[in-house]
């Protein structure tokens, strides 16, 4: 029995000192490990950071894009406006807008550049004197 005692301590002394040699390596390992998932744990982080920045950078580039073609359709609509005010002011160049004009004192509405007590003439005024019949211009343009 001694023998096996003697074997027995010998095993459980070597299984110590394998420990004791081991057991540095041990925990760098579980260190190491400990290291990595830290690691895996911050790059993750940033990911999200970055992530959640992209996100808010493609919802400020959607808004922005969404005001420029509000401000775009305001700028057709300032030009369409403009346009109309150039034909406007074409059509009155002409003479073919006299309608359009506002009535001076003592003339009737809807008949500018008429007065009130002309009557029919030479010029070619309707029945009433107060200006042409519907439709034709008041004054013709030489061609």
């Amino acid at each position: 029995m001694t023998v096996l005692l003697i074997v027995v301590i010998i095993v459980v002394v070597v299984m110590l000192v394998a420990l004791l040699f081991l057991l540095p390596r041990i925990r760098e390992q579980a260190r190491l490990r400990q290291e990595q998932r830290e690691l895996e744990q911050r790059r993750g982080a940033a990911a999200d950071a970055h992530r959640d920045a992209a996100g808010e950078g493609e919802d400020r580039a959607v808004r922005a894009e969404s005001e420029a073609r509000i401000a775009g359709q305001q700028a057709e609509r300032e030009r369409a406006q403009a346009r109309v005010h150039e034909e406007q002011a074409a059509m009155q160049d002409r003479g073919l807008a006299d309608d359009a004009l506002p009535a001076r004192d003592g003339e009737t509405e809807g008949q500018p550049g008429l007065g009130a007590t002309q009557t029919e003439g030479q010029d070619g005024l309707g029945a009433t004197g107060t200006g042409p019949p519907a439709g034709t211009p008041n004054r013709v343009e030489p061609d």
